[in-house]
């Protein structure tokens, strides 16, 4: 017998002994709370064969185990009942499962503000000293994952007392409370949520079906999964090229020739088992923590995640639809409801706006996904702690909605403003909203946290005046307005309330920045343009100069000021520009130029009276600054500072290098030393190879002025247009 034959039959004999007997997974168990008001399914394993009864509330439900020992029933809908009564199921062994309850049941999930105990919230001893009620039960996943589904999530149900409460999500409980206070039913909460974990090992496989965003995610898991013809391909695949690999060496040994390496295995045929984050893969939380539950009947989904997605922006989105999806085929409800929480603002590294941008994510889900919704906290936050505190009014919030929404309590106020539509009034724009009868600030002053822009995509600081359910805003730096947001910053904690003292959430709207629409900022007046190109993605200088779309140069005139206006744009993003203004460091405007080989010259200096305006995340708005430097070159240049500025880095490419004489590579960048950032940079336009180019500091390469990132081809849009004045 061989050993792999062996370990096979080892596991059929396992198999056949759990199955003798007739099983229920543990989500079936004392204590526990059936969904009342529709089916209820109910399964579990006993031999192949096998009769098998469930009797519960009047009702005898008979069905047989499947060859494999599976074996699935449905009781009709049940009425809700808080008078414990016994479940019993009979096949060759009898299970009498004790106090069971039939309510309302809800899924709770998502990282750790979900699972944050009811021991970490505010006013925690007096909370857990009164939670005594028997009627609300929770049942706590235990932290697992797994590669493939499993069929079991091992725990057991709980009732609430100030013994058990402490371990228990608090959102979780404070909803459940909210719904308790009202419907006046035993309330059933399953809890499955781990700190830290992003939203995509929470999905089943099926929910990234038909989301062409999420291809490569779906080809990830399909790769990995053993039934899959993907993965079944990718491994033949390796077979055969490690036989012939194998046969290649043979044959080379027999000659004496030299081998080559053998094919690697390929990674993506499984999923990682050890090592940090393996709980972050695709699929492997809702495999070990959730597959095992459904299709357990629950009344709807109730989701506090989102801060390990941050930098995704709407793609949350996309993999929202692929959770909701997935759930409502796993659970076979296709309206099955789902509430989220915005995320509180806190004290992110990075960027200030990649939390606005998971809000406005989250906002957009009641109208990309039916029968969702979301709750707006940002009132309620601690910016230092990740995990406000808070949690009643979380649950509060959550359970009102779904009151209203789910169970039609429709005199139940639930949302604070909404943002609705917007139109333009001359030089304002008036922002509508739902949901806000009574709409005022929280502290009496002035609605805060708005900003304007108008065609050249700056914003500004906006005043804004409440009018009826609506607010006009503007900005004397703004004549002509095109778009605006609100609240948009991760510190944003704006006073905008409606009767109820619900906040707003973030959000954004307006036309989007034209080409060119960044030349009529206020920096600029007075500035005329001597040279436009739209720079090619692989120049080549060296042998042909730049061709200028415009070139005023032998009529530009005097001048003591010179401005570059850098503007950038892929396939699927908005236009992101740069403008830097600067005393002029030259008298000749030919030196202003692109630098090329027929120049075979070079300006490296700091120069004086610095103003940089951006629509780039992280680019400094400086003013009339002393702090900036410009490197122009045709030639080639190396990471050794020469001016030897502050925070310059010998080995790194940044805002200061030592060019060099010989002519080759070139560059053409502004920098605010000052700030250490590169303001933008343009480099290797000789050679025909492909062009380094970036606004702001580079972060996706080793160097900060973009040396060797050769992404000119990222961009479908490169003009540099220059001006003086």
């Amino acid at each position: 017998m061989s050993k792999r034959f062996f370990i096979t039959a080892a596991l059929c004999v396992t198999a056949a002994a759990a199955f003798a007997e007739v099983k229920l997974p543990s989500i079936f168990s004392n204590h526990m709370i059936l969904q009342q008001g529709q089916e209820v399914p109910v399964w579990g394993w006993a031999d192949a064969g096998e009769s098998v009864t469930v009797n519960f509330a009047g009702q005898t439900v008979k069905t047989t185990a499947a060859q494999d020992g599976g074996w699935k029933l449905a009781l009709k809908a049940l009425t809700a009942s808080a008078k414990p009564a016994v479940f019993t199921v009979n096949g060759s062994n009898v299970i009498a499962l004790q106090d069971v309850l039939v309510g309302e049941v809800w899924f709770c999930s998502g990282q750790s503000n979900m699972e944050l105990t009811m021991r970490s919230i505010e006013n925690a001893e007096v909370e857990i000293k009164n939670a005594n009620n028997p009627l609300i039960r929770h049942y706590k996943a235990s932290k697992k994952y797994s590669p493939v589904p499993l069929n079991d999530v091992p725990s057991k149900w709980l009732k609430t007392t100030p013994e058990t409460i402490p371990g228990m999500s608090a959102v979780a409980y404070m909803f459940g409370r909210r719904l308790y206070q009202d419907l006046k039913v035993p309330i059933g909460l399953i809890n499955s949520s781990w700190g830290g974990t992003r939203i995509d090992p929470w999905t089943p496989t099926c929910g990234y079906d038909g989301i062409p965003a999420l291809e490569s995610i779906k080809n990830r898991v399909n790769t990995a999964t053993p039934e899959n013809k993907l993965h079944k391909k990718v491994f033949n695949d390796y077979i055969a090229s490690f036989n012939k690999w194998q046969e290649e060496s043979k044959k080379n040994m027999a000659e004496q020739k030299s081998l080559t390496p053998a094919p690697q295995f390929p990674k993506n045929l499984v999923f990682e088992s050890t090592g940090r984050g393996v709980q972050q893969q695709p699929t492997v939380l809702w495999n070990a923590m959730v597959a095992g539950i459904a299709p357990f009947a629950i009344k709807g989904s109730i989701w506090y995640q989102g801060e390990s997605n941050r930098g995704e922006g709407m793609l949350y989105l996309e993999k929202t639809k692929a959770l909701v999806n997935g759930w409502r085929h796993e659970w076979k409800i296709p309206d099955l409801p789902y509430y989220v929480v915005q995320l509180a603002p806190y004290k992110y590294g990075g960027s200030v706006y990649t939390l606005p941008e998971i809000w406005e994510a989250q906002a957009a889900m009641p109208e990309a996904i039916n029968n969702t919704g979301y709750t707006v906290i940002n009132d309620i936050a601690t910016l230092s702690n990740i995990h406000p505190p808070n949690k009643q009014d979380v649950g509060l919030r959550m359970g009102n909605q779904a009151l209203n929404r789910t169970y039609g309590k429709t005199d139940i106020e639930w949302s604070g403003p909404m943002y609705k539509s917007y139109k333009i009034e001359g030089n304002k724009i008036r922002i509508s909203f739902k949901y806000a009868q009574g709409l005022k600030t929280r502290d009496g002053k002035t609605p805060d946290w708005f900003e304007i822009y108008g065609a050249d995509g700056t914003y500004e600081k906006a005043t804004a005046v409440i009018d009826g359910e609506s607010i006009l805003i503007s900005s004397p730096d703004v004549s002509a307005p095109t778009g605006f947001r609100f609240a948009w910053h991760q510190l944003a904690t704006p006073n905008l309330i409606n009767h109820r003292g619900l906040p707003t959430g973030a959000f954004r709207d307006g036309k989007k920045m034209k080409l060119d629409g960044a030349k009529t900022m206020k920096e600029l007046k007075g500035f005329r343009p001597v040279y436009e190109i739209d720079i090619a993605a692989n120049p080549q200088f060296a042998n042909k100069p730049p061709v200028y779309k415009v070139d005023n140069s032998k009529s530009a005139g005097e001048f003591t000021q010179v401005a570059y206006l850098l503007q950038l744009q892929s396939s699927s993003s908005s236009i992101k520009y740069v403008m830097t203004s600067m005393n002029a460091f030259s008298k000749d405007v030919s030196k202003l130029a692109i630098p090329h080989r027929g120049t075979n010259s070079s300006i490296q200096k700091k120069v004086t009276n610095l103003t940089v305006r951006s629509n780039a995340k992280n680019v400094p708005a400086l003013t009339n600054d002393n702090g900036g430097c410009i490197e122009f070159g045709a030639s080639n240049y190396g990471p050794p500072c020469s001016q030897k500025l502050p925070g310059g880095n010998s080995s790194k490419y940044d805002f200061d290098d030592t060019i060099s004489g010989d002519c080759g590579y070139g560059c053409m960048q502004v920098h605010s030393w000052k700030a250490k950032t590169t303001l933008f940079a343009i480099n290797n336009f000789n050679s025909g190879a492909p062009l380094d180019i970036g606004i702001g500091n580079n972060t996706k390469g080793e160097h900060p002025d973009y040396t060797f990132m050769k992404n000119g081809g990222d961009y479908t849009i490169r003009r540099l247009t220059i001006f003086v004045k």
